[in-house]
């Protein structure tokens, strides 16, 4: 039956049912319904659902609570090449499943579905959140949803782990992102006579001059290494091919180290870029490592799996802000996220299993 899932399936045939139920950002709706009826027949959980996000609990009265976190829905589809239904390739590494949402990040959600069937009487108390809109605009995002509705139902944990793509192994903390909009004015006039006004595309040069010779840091934090970026992401301006642009905006995005507060991170993009108008639209911040915290330490004990900075941002420092201290860890190659062939090994998808319920038993 089309949108259903089998919970007796292996990581790597539930990953490719995932994957092969459509769930691109703002549609959801199908998925979560596949999953809330995959996880009803649990009689170990409660399961609540707010718009498309799932939330599955265990209430076992153990001495300690873990959350297990990650998006169902994926970035849009590309039809040349199609990167949906799901196919296999057999490779020299073993076998490779190419779709949209092999890498980013629906071998996760398989993992902790798998979790959630096989491991009915864990050591921990758990959390499991399956949620929606993790790839566009935060306002959107289901674990914001579910903080601002029903905090009390993912707040309690000790201890997070957000199943992002690491590659298998375990990412700590994240870094900030902040995107800003710098604007050049200057004058509209024909372009046959430039004289009577002033190219803001051509003013827009200095920004783009002084965003190539920054020289980013590279910041120890918690003695894990965050490489920090500040870089022009989009350019737009003008109005017309016969008429000198009086406006031009180079967005830039600013990646940086979790030991910048929000406030910081904007100090030093204005600083660079002294001398024009920058307007902040964006500015989340990261989240540090907490690697020297007991129940990190627990974790990383359990998997044996080495430890390093995660040089993206992720919802990681949504739990930082809550209190509760999280690492990124999931099968998949990071890098390929969002890739038009977008692909795993399927051997990831396994041994994330096997290592997350180690931890669990």
């Amino acid at each position: 039956m089309p949108g259903t899932l089998d919970l007796t399936l292996d990581a790597i045939d539930l990953t490719a049912a995932l994957c092969d139920i459509e769930s691109v950002s703002l549609g959801e709706a199908a998925l979560a319904d596949a999953i809330m009826a995959a996880l009803a027949p649990l009689g170990h959980l409660s399961v609540t659902r707010l718009g498309n996000s799932i939330v599955a609990r265990t209430d076992l009265g153990r001495a300690e609570r873990v959350l297990i976190a990650g998006h169902i829905d994926t970035v849009p589809l590309t039809l040349d090449p199609p990167n949906l239904p799901t196919r296999r390739v057999e490779s020299a590494a073993g076998e490779i499943l190419h779709g949209r949402g092999t890498v980013d990040m629906k071998g996760g959600v398989a993992v902790m579905l798998r979790l959630a069937a096989t491991v009915p009487e864990p050591s921990r108390d758990v959390t499991l959140v399956f949620y929606e809109a993790e790839e566009i605009d935060s306002r959107f995002n289901g674990l914001g949803l579910i903080e601002a509705q029903r905090p009390e139902l993912i707040s309690d944990a000790a201890f997070a782990v957000l199943m992002e793509p690491t590659d298998a192994a375990i990412e700590g903390g994240c870094k900030g992102t902040l995107r800003a909009e710098v604007t050049t004015k200057g004058i509209a006039a024909h372009s046959a006579r430039p004289w009577k006004g002033h190219n803001a595309i051509h003013d827009a040069g200095e920004i783009l001059r002084r965003l190539a010779a920054y020289r980013p840091e590279t910041i120890v934090v918690d003695e894990l290494e965050y490489r920090e970026a500040l870089n022009a992401v989009l350019i737009s301006g003008g109005t017309a091919t016969n008429v000198i642009p009086d406006r031009c905006v180079v967005t830039v995005n600013y990646r940086y180290a979790p030991s910048r507060t929000a406030t910081e991170a904007e100090e030093h993009v204005r600083g660079v870029l002294a001398g024009f108008e920058v307007s902040v639209v964006d500015n989340a911040p990261g989240a540090r490592p907490g690697m020297h915290l007991p129940a990190a330490q627990a974790f990383v004990a359990a998997l044996d799996l080495p430890v390093s900075a995660k040089q993206g941002w992720t919802d990681v420092a949504r739990f930082s802000a809550m209190g509760v201290p999280a690492v990124n860890f999931g099968p998949g190659d990071p890098n390929l996220a969002h890739m038009d062939d977008e692909h795993c090994p399927t051997v990831q998808y396994t041994v994330c299993e096997e290592a997350m319920a180690r931890w669990l038993r």
